[in-house]
């Protein structure tokens, strides 16, 4: 059985010879090839370039085309901000303060960058199609309509439910679009990828995001296609809603457990994939800790629907020989037993040269935001424009630091914090809100409250 056959294999919740293998390679693949992020999200050639070398290096069964949430809201009209190292992040919202869907672009997938990704998609099916499965990912319905809307849109979701469901169902009609243009190209798998349905609640899931998410799914599965729903945070509440969507697949990233969604997909006849650990394992750990982690993965998913898979988009600089580590574990079952076996895992311990501030001594109210890093990760992002946001109405000023955890010292303060799961906002190190954002007027009540207990 080629690799490609294995991937769909599992995809199907069928039993593989072997785990299936999707290592997410978005910009990973410009560092591949020597590129930054921007040149190479701009280049058919480039993105080849990088798939090659991934092909080679990690013997996939899928690879992503490209891995970036912002194609779509670039058509429609958001700047965006560019990096060397990181996919684009969306800086202005063209539906702001109400403004009207008529407003926006007409919305087609010949436009923007769309013709490059699809160009590099019609040869990497030429090319590397009979080797390994080919994905399409789209920006979700919820996510792209907050790339246009901002933050506004979880208070609009309470005080004009309707306008927010037609902005979600148009998103989702231009998630149909790119889809189309996927599978005429070649796609094998269509991936809708929408992070911030990890902040809202099953009930809003249902009534905002299902309906429209099985618009995508069943347009997918009509044209013979399958599809996946690729969720990051802890959307550990909305593994039941998730599950009774109508995608073939569901992905999720390190922040929940994968017992969970294992016995939640076995349920309602789904795959599953995850949950390497994205930054402490394949970016900042070595060759041992990738193999271990893989090894986790591959004991709990077990050998019937399993995508072993990292949570989301590898890091730039996530070093080659980890990832190969986790290939050798998917690939070679002896060795994979003898690591298992061998293996001592390491439990350095990183928060012990971290030192955090004396919170009480301190002047001014401390806001400690952990995240994965808000340059790449959309909640991330929107978490700390709701902190920066916040600031701005307060009575007194505070200090707002930014952890990433794609560094140790914020592997470290994350730890000293007690936090477990991203984006987290801390107050004088206390968490204040774990993997949720809230709305302005909480999170302003709630610094308040911090500063009124620094003047007793």
């Amino acid at each position: 059985m080629n690799r490609r056959d294995v991937l769909l294999k599992a995809l199907h919740n069928e039993t593989t010879p072997r785990p299936a293998w999707l290592p997410f390679v978005g910009v990973h693949g410009a560092k591949l090839t020597g590129q930054t992020a921007r040149d190479y999200l701009h280049s058919s050639d480039l993105i080849m370039a990088g798939l090659r070398r991934a092909n080679e290096l990690y013997r996939p069964d899928g690879l992503p085309i490209v891995f970036d949430l912002q194609l779509e809201a670039e058509v429609l009209g958001c700047e965006l901000r560019w990096a060397d190292e990181t996919p684009p992040s969306v800086c202005t919202h063209p539906l702001e303060q109400g403004k009207s869907l008529l407003s926006l672009p007409v919305f087609d997938a010949s436009m923007g960058r769309f013709p490059m990704v699809m160009d590099a998609l019609g040869r990497a099916k030429q090319e590397l199609g009979d080797e390994v499965a080919l994905y399409g990912l789209l920006c979700g319905p919820f996510t792209l309509a907050l790339h246009l809307m901002g933050n506004d849109i979880f208070l609009q979701m309470f005080d004009h439910p309707d306008y927010v469901k037609a902005v979600i169902g148009f998103c989702a009609s231009v998630g149909q679009k790119v889809a189309q243009a996927y599978l005429e190209r070649g796609a094998d798998v269509i991936a809708v990828v929408d992070p911030m349905t990890s902040q809202i609640s099953p009930e809003h899931f249902e009534q905002f995001v299902s309906p429209v998410a099985n618009q995508i799914f069943d347009f997918v599965r009509d044209r013979r296609g399958l599809s996946s729903l690729f969720v990051c945070g802890d959307a550990t509440r909305n593994l039941e809603v998730m599950c009774r969507t109508d995608c073939d697949n569901i992905c999720i990233d390190e922040n929940i457990a994968l017992e969970r969604i294992r016995d939640y997909t076995r349920g309602r006849n789904k795959s599953f994939g995850g949950n390497l650990k994205l930054t402490s394992v394949l970016l900042l750990g070595d060759e041992e800790d990738a193999q271990l982690d893989a090894i986790r993965c591959i004991d709990v998913g077990g050998g019937c629907g399993f995508v072993l898979a990292p949570g989301c988009d590898l890091p730039f600089h996530t070093p080659e020989k980890n990832l190969t580590a986790v290939a050798t574990m998917v690939h070679d079952s002896y060795r994979r037993e003898v690591a298992k076996r061998t293996i001592i895992a390491k439990t350095a311990e990183h928060a012990a040269a971290v030192a955090l501030p004396d919170y009480a001594a301190e002047p001014h109210v401390t806001v400690d935001v952990i995240t994965l890093d808000s340059a790449s990760c959309a909640p991330c992002q929107y978490m700390m424009d709701a902190v920066h946001r916040a600031a701005k109405r307060l009575s007194q000023p505070v200090i707002v630091k930014e952890h990433r955890i794609t560094s140790r010292e914020g592997i470290g303060t994350m730890t000293r914090l007690g936090v477990k799961n991203i984006p987290t906002i801390c107050l004088d190190g206390t968490v204040a809100f774990s993997s949720i954002i809230p709305d302005q007027n909480t999170l302003v009540a709630s610094i308040e409250a911090k500063i009124l207990e620094k003047r007793k």
